[in-house]
């Protein structure tokens, strides 16, 4: 008997700074297309709007745009459009039923867009499968964050070995 659970991808590191979290953004953002979920989990704090902004905001940058690219927080969900591509963020800290994802249209979005969910733990069984889980803690050492990545199928495999190639290369 073989076992049909796709093969798990994940990596792990660390990031000193908030330029270190951004820089993460900026070369994960690179890879993302129509359909592509990253679920960011983590304590107030640990930086998820941090990420999310960096990542959109080097999206508009690369199209010629500079935006202000607010928290959803009392919005539930920002779209933005780069390049024919909707980029939806959203931060379902708020939400008090999974139900309501469906009236936001986010799990329609999770087809034709590109996500950036913040407490996704809200989603209940609306959380894709196919989804990127992308976890930041906060560690001692001032600013410092561990961001461990994690998805399964095959397409965040390549995504994730690109990441750990691209700070292999950075730090030498």
């Amino acid at each position: 008997m073989t076992d049909a659970r796709p093969d798990p991808a994940a990596a792990t590191m660390i990031l000193p700074t908030p330029e270190a979290t951004t820089a993460l953004a900026e070369s994960l953002g690179k890879q993302l297309g129509p359909g592509d979920v990253i679920l960011i989990e983590g304590p107030i704090g640990a930086g998820k709007s941090h990420f999310a902004r960096s990542l959109i905001q080097a999206r508009l940058r690369a199209a010629g745009r500079i935006e202000d690219v607010p928290s959803p927080t009392y919005t539930l969900v920002q779209v933005y459009e780069v390049d024919g591509t909707e980029i939806w963020h959203a931060d379902l800290y708020r939400l008090t039923a999974p139900e309501e994802v469906a009236e936001l249209g986010l799990d329609e979005a999770f087809e034709t867009a590109i996500c950036l969910v913040e407490w996704p733990d809200r989603l209940g069984d609306y959380r894709p499968g196919s989804a990127l889980t992308l976890r930041l803690s906060p560690l001692p050492e001032g600013e410092t964050r561990r961001a461990c990545l994690s998805a399964s199928g095959p397409r965040w495999a390549p995504v994730l070995a690109r990441l750990a190639l691209a700070k292999a290369d950075r730090h030498g």
